[in-house]
């Protein structure tokens, strides 16, 4: 996946040192109750479409972008439903970043699910009773975004020394 430039351009400056950066993920959900994933060319796991926000962007915007960016899928955002810090990530490159991610249910209103990018292998729709495995965290928004009866999440942090 390309890195945005004004990632490149904060790199310059902070080298593999760790960045806090604003995440946006969304839990698309059509009319028959089916979840959009998609499965990360760079991981091979089935994901909720995310990203990152670019400087001076609005997060539901953000997460609209990277919806069709990704899927080919149009989204209307429909409310926040969790609000995490993740555990920080380092990249094979040695580049350590850490993320605050936003997650909001959409809908879609217009497009047609496919790879859209370089970023994505596979895009599908999934019932509940019948998506593939997720990583944890993944599962978690999922989980409170299908179930979470339009309140939105603020998990509690982990016990000392556990992340996530």
């Amino acid at each position: 996946m390309p890195t945005p430039d004004f990632i490149l351009a904060l790199r310059e400056h902070v080298g593999h040192d760790l960045l806090w950066l604003t995440g946006v993920t969304a839990v698309v959900v059509d009319g028959a109750g089916r979840v959009l994933l998609h499965q990360r060319s760079d991981t091979g796991e089935w994901a909720l479409i995310s990203g990152i926000l670019e400087p001076g962007e609005q997060p539901a915007h953000a997460v609209a972008r990277e919806a069709y960016e990704e899927t080919g899928v149009h989204i209307a955002v429909e409310r926040i439903t969790s609000v995490v810090t993740d555990p920080p990530v380092r990249y094979p490159n040695g580049d350590v970043v850490q993320y605050l991610d936003i997650a909001f249910r959409c809908r879609p209103v217009g497009g047609t699910a496919r790879v859209n990018d370089d970023e994505s292998l596979a895009v599908a729709w999934f019932a509940p009773d019948e998506l593939p495995e997720l990583h944890p965290h993944i599962q978690k928004r999922l989980d409170h975004a299908l179930n979470g009866a339009g309140a939105t999440a603020w998990f509690d942090p982990p016990p000392p020394g556990q992340t996530g």
